[in-house]
């Protein structure tokens, strides 16, 4: 079992802003914050999200190959995170749409420290 995924920041206060405004979407909530990490917990997840300052002092980067995947309930949902990361300032990395002949639609973006992300809506079959 996964207890929490981590992303890294350069500038918390800039990254809760974005987060925050991002998560409520997946009616996402903080449940911890520090002056170094924050952590969100999920609805129906027992799986946190943490954004935080690098504990050895050294500047955060994105991995190459590394992605968050954000589950959505419905295609509508998809598109309004993607639409939403973008006006905060994220950067396109694949425009909402169905991938892999329909099985699933997603679209990706990288968020203001150059961490990858996605959301996704997969139909039940």
């Amino acid at each position: 079992m996964i207890s929490h995924l981590t992303l890294g920041t350069n500038n918390l206060e800039l990254a809760i802003k974005y987060y925050d405004q991002l998560l409520k979407l997946f009616d996402a909530k903080q449940i911890a914050k520090t002056d170094q990490v924050v952590f969100y917990a999920f609805a129906n997840s027992s799986t946190k999200l943490a954004i935080t300052k690098p504990h050895n002092g050294d500047i955060a980067t994105s991995g190459n190959g590394t992605m968050l995947a954000l589950k959505a309930p419905n295609e509508q949902l998809v598109q309004a995170v993607y639409t939403l990361a973008i006006s905060l300032g994220s950067i396109c990395e694949g425009q909402p749409g169905p991938r892999d002949n329909g099985a699933y639609t997603a679209a990706y973006f990288r968020d203001l420290d150059g961490n990858k992300l996605a959301v996704f809506y997969r139909p039940n079959k």
